[in-house]
């Protein structure tokens, strides 16, 4: 049992003092049987007064932070963690830290209130032009005037799935004094152990080590933190003249003393192995050596003014001449206009992207432009090679707090300037040697200032308590409709498929709760033959009885764990309870977690309906193909406020909705987004009826059960001075203004920000881009994880369009649709991805080009522009006309906000590939494998012939199209038939033949699916098949019902710009 503070012996009414117990003894009767029996064969149990079962924090002792990051638990802590609340005191005689204040029943754990965005941007200033109906589409369903994303419109009401500034009360010193930060020392001997890892797993090899040399040192003496803002180091700590300490230096990145023999390798890209085709960009891949040459601004200002990397870039296209402008090959992102040494440097695109590789030098260029600027990121993407540093200092800026980066300037060997904020920095004397070349003297020549991607080992200074174990707690719907599914079957197969592969170590815990109209929790204590069910009939007022047995030690524990796996699914077949009492049950769960923080993974099958969290029907089917007054708001506070709360005490929770209802997916939807999580939909689901979701379930458990996963993380986006952040999207809480709490972090999750140009970038020719993820591994490694990217400031127009990306600009703006759907409207929406398009080529055409042409005039960056704009109306989260479900449209727009944009862009706009005719010419060569490469084909039906067999790639869904007339020898050699007629009307997997079209078929297909967060399904359509209309839908250059064709898109663009 968890004891608070000063109160070893548990006594209660001390404990009653201190506010940790409720003031009355608790007389709660729970049913106890063993796992499997019949609920009758039970007995009373009363839990003691003082048992665990009240809400909020857990009162504990915590050591200071000297332990180290391998340590772990040490054996004087007791049990239970405190919990990450804001408010801690620091006891300086026992260095101990407590936690103040607890918190009763209902409220909210320490949850600072969100503020509206104080301004929303938007896109349109003057009349919007609204955007005309094919001649079939009623009026009803025709969207109205309503603006855009950029400045310029007025403000919209608060947004309820945009992240914006919390105002934090006095919960968080935003501006610690100096003294607290790690001072940098000025002067050390090299007693330093060193280790440099270049690995993409947390396993470390290839050390490098100067033997016999030990330090504990850290930049400085250690400290006590009590909020991670002052952990990961946020705002300028300095003080303010140290902040404007050297005004007069200029403003270059580079090295100004003479370079020496490399001595580390670059990070390469992630392989080509990844589902995606691989870059062509000049991104090393594979060891290679850079030699710096001294880059000063005279250096930079010759390389930019011939613009030499867009020699395509000035081509103007017209649009209604050249339609056809889709590459034949995946689209590259463009190549900022660097320094070819800088650029050698710089961040992998996949990991860290810009809207603009050349940023506007004012707002107001910006806003002449008419484009977004945000970045895009994928933080935690799963590398093939990542160079991580186990080093005693980790070398920040004193002003900024930004990591020491390839973007830094060395004024000497002793001194480096900042590329955020330009101060001047001391480097520190362990960081002059550099053990890999073994030599003295060449800071520059580190790895931490080699790679734009790297990961740190963290001391305990980065830490707030030791690092906690990987938790695994599973919440089961076990009600009638959920064992009508079948479900449970799949899950815990899986489960126990995969329980060794659960990332973790010797400390991992696991934990299991079942509910319908009541609660069961599973004792997994060690020595019982076989596991115990408490049932918890009170859903009003959920307590955790035997806390210490429910989450329990995997590998103790193992057996029990196996033997309940094998018997959940058969538990409750006979069960005819039908309610659902999913809001008590993530109580519950929280509960039991909060005092270690983890991961809650729930698996849900309908409607809540009982207790608090139940929800009501609001789905009307007849108004589903409407843009108005469709219920895209959540219908209850409820599961945002838990998530908060569960943010608060490290704790994500994961939702997996298999449901064949309505199942408010606006609503349940919110304990995954607030708290870090993610959301996985499997719609009509059903074990017998729809094998192919069983197929997909189980492939995306297997992935999710053992992917990579980062426990207690925050992450940090810092900016060149000037540039400001002001709107996150993505799952997660902003907790300090720009500090992101993900309680959980993933490598399938993406993020986006927006910003904007406060101050001018007029004397400055670079600016730098940093993210920091600091996180716990689940082998119980604290780490950081950052990225920094470069980019150059331009002071003209036609230079913003020539760097515009425009597969970034369409996901940025997909993010901002769905906040405008939330809190507008959906017509909203739509209409301000269409004047994002007018306003940006109106722009170009007024201002840029000298000579006014007939036609559609665009940059040849932005010629894919109104096509991605269109695919966008017609993905499944914007598109009106059609009977898509209301939960089928909030998953969507869940996977826009938390899709990595390579994954996004293939959602919106599919991949279509001719595969009848697959061949090895210009094929890939993957680990023994021949990959084809075949070319990518324009989304309309005049691409498609009878005659062959048509793959089409949207992401999450796999159609291969058959012809009537397709060549024979495909139809043996490939799918294993006869003739045409033969082929199943529900054919969802190839046959492995011993035939070279099949192995090459079969290899590309496997291609695209490795190493995506979902599995895509394979459908094979015959022409006649009822799945041809979904088929056709993807067409996205056709024209259909209730959205018009890319061509009379173009039109209509055209129009309005030439107004």
């Amino acid at each position: 049992m968890p004891v608070a503070p000063g109160n070893p012996h548990g006594n209660p009414e001390a404990a009653q003092r201190q506010g940790a117990l409720p003031s009355t003894p608790l007389r709660r009767e729970v049913t106890l049987a063993p796992a499997g029996f019949p609920r009758g064969d039970t007995r009373h149990f009363r839990p003691a007064v003082g048992a665990s079962d009240v809400a909020g924090p857990v009162h504990s002792a915590m050591m200071s932070s000297q332990v180290v990051v391998n340590q772990g638990y040490n054996s004087q802590l007791p049990g239970s963690y405190p919990p990450l609340t804001p408010a801690k005191t620091l006891n300086p005689g026992s260095g101990h830290y407590y936690s103040g204040g607890s918190q009763g029943p209902g409220q909210t754990l320490h949850r600072p209130p969100v503020a509206a965005n104080p301004a929303v941007p938007s896109l349109h200033s003057g009349p919007v032009p609204r955007m005309p109906a094919p001649a079939s589409q009623s009026p009803a369903a025709t969207p109205r005037p309503s603006g855009g994303f950029l400045p310029g419109a007025s403000p919209l009401p608060p947004v309820t799935w945009q992240h914006s500034y919390p105002s934090m009360g006095s919960q968080v010193n935003h501006y610690p004094p100096a003294p607290s930060q790690p001072p940098v020392p000025g002067s050390t001997n090299l007693s330093t152990n060193h280790q440099y890892v270049s690995s993409g797993d947390p396993l470390l090899q290839n050390s490098y080590g100067k033997s016999g040399i030990t330090s504990n040192t850290n930049s400085g003496s250690l400290m006590a933190h009590s909020n991670y803002d002052e952990i990961e180091g946020g705002g300028f700590l300095a003080t303010p003249q140290l902040a404007t300490k050297n005004p007069q230096i200029s403003r270059s990145v580079g090295y100004t003393y003479p370079s020496l023999p490399p001595g580390y390798q670059n990070v390469p890209p992630p392989s080509s192995a990844t589902g995606m085709p691989p870059s062509s960009l000049n991104y090393p891949s594979g060891p290679q050596a850079f030699p710096q040459a001294p880059l000063g601004a005279n250096h930079l200002t010759a390389s930019m003014g011939g613009l030499s990397l867009h020699p395509e870039g000035l081509r103007v296209v017209n649009l209604l001449q050249e339609r056809k402008m889709l590459p034949s090959t995946p689209l590259q992102p463009p190549v900022p206009n660097l320094h070819e040494d800088i650029q050698k440097l710089n961040c992998n695109p996949e990991l860290f992207r810009c809207t603009l590789t050349s940023i506007p030098q004012t707002q107001a260029l910006l806003n002449k432009a008419k484009l977004p600027l945000g970045l895009l990121l994928h933080p935690f993407k799963d590398l093939v090679q990542l160079p991580v540093v186990t080093s005693s200092t980790i070398v920040r800026c004193r002003s900024c707090r930004t990591y020491i980066n390839p973007f830094v300037s060395f004024l000497d060997q002793r001194r480096w300037k900042c590329n955020l904020c330009y101060r001047v920095n001391d480097v520190p004397e362990e960081f002059m040697y550099n053990p890999l070349t073994r030599v003295y003297g060449e800071p520059h020549r580190r790895p931490e200032v080699q790679n734009a991607t790297i990961e740190f080992m963290a001391p305990s200074e980065y830490m707030l308590r030791p690092p906690q174990p990987p938790v695994y707690l599973f919440v089961f719907d076990v009600s009638h409709n959920a064992v009508e599914t079948g479900y449970l079957n799949s899950v815990c197969q899986s489960l126990l498929d995969n329980l060794d592969l659960l990332p973790g170590n010797t400390r991992t815990k696991i934990g299991f709760v079942t509910f319908d109209s009541t609660i069961h929790f599973y004792s997994l204590q060690e020595g019982l033959s076989q596991p115990q069910m408490l049932v918890i009939s009170d859903i009003d007022d959920v307590f955790i009885p035997m806390p210490e047995n429910l989450l329990v030690n995997l590998n103790e524990s193992k057996e029990l764990v196996q033997g309940l796996l094998k018997t959940l699914p058969q538990m409750f077949t006979k069960s005819l309870e039908t309610q659902s009492a999913l809001g008590p049950a993530l109580q519950a769960a929280f509960k039991l977690m909060a005092p270690t923080g983890g991961r809650i993974s729930v698996f849900q099958t309908q409607l809540p309906t009982l207790g608090v969290g139940a929800l009501k029907p609001r789905e009307e089917p007849n108004q589903r193909s409407s843009a108005k007054e469709i219920h895209l708001t959540p219908s209850t506070d409820f599961y945002k406020k838990l998530a908060l709360d569960c943010s608060g005490q490290q704790v994500a929770v994961d939702l997996f909705l298999l449901s064949g209802q309505y199942s408010d997916l606006a609503s349940l939807g919110c304990i995954s987004r607030y708290s870090a999580g993610s959301v996985y939909y499997y719609p009509s689901y059903h074990h017998q009826q729809n094998p192919v979701q069983v197929q997909k379930l189980q492939k995306e458990l297997q992935r999710y059960l053992t992917r990579k996963i980062g426990f207690e993380a925050v992450m940090r986006i810092r900016c060149t001075k000037g540039l400001s952040i002001h709107t996150f999207h993505g799952n997660f809480f902003v907790r300090s203004t720009d500090l992101l709490s993900l309680p959980n972090v993933n490598p399938d999750a993406g993020y986006a920000v927006q910003m904007s140009v406060e101050e001018s970038l007029t004397d400055t020719q670079l600016v730098s881009f940093q993210s920091a993820l600091l996180y716990t591994s689940s082998k119980g490694e604290r780490r950081i994880r950052v990225h920094t990217l470069c980019l150059p400031v331009v002071s003209t127009l036609n230079e913003v369009f020539l760097g515009a990306d425009v597969q970034a600009i369409s996901g940025l703006l997909a993010n901002m649709a769905v906040d405008r759907s939330v809190t507008a409207s959906l017509s909203d929406a739509r209409d301000a991805l269409v004047n994002a398009v007018i306003d940006s080529l109106s722009a170009y055409r007024s201002s840029v080009l000298s000579n006014q042409q007939p036609g559609l005039m665009v940059p040849f960056s932005l010629r894919l522009f109104p096509l991605f704009v269109l695919a966008l109306l017609k993905q499944k989260s914007f598109q009106t006309g059609t009977n898509a479900r209301l939960d089928e449209r909030i998953f969507a727009m869940c996977q826009v906000k938390n899709q990595p944009l390579v994954y996004l862009m293939l959602t919106t706009h599919p991949s279509l590939y001719r595969v009848d005719n697959l061949s090895d010419e210009g094929a890939l060569s993957i680990s023994d494998r021949t990959v084809p490469q075949p070319p990518i084909l324009q989304l309309s039906v005049e691409n498609l012939s009878r005659d062959g067999a048509f793959l089409m790639d949207a992401g999450s869904i796999l159609m291969l199209w058959v012809g009537k007339n397709c060549a024979q020898n495909f139809l043996s050699q490939v799918l294993g038939v006869q003739n045409y007629a033969s082929i199943p009307p529900i054919m969802t997997d190839l046959p492995e033949l011993d035939t070279p079209e099949s192995a090459r078929t079969l290899a590309f297909i496997s291609w695209l699916r490795e190493q995506r967060p979902f599995f895509p399904v394979l459908y094979i359509l015959r022409d006649e098949s009822p799945m041809k209309a979904n088929f056709l839908q993807h067409m996205v250059e056709d024209r259909t019902e209730s959205a018009l064709s890319y061509y009379e898109f173009l039109l209509h663009i055209q129009q309005q710009v030439n107004k």
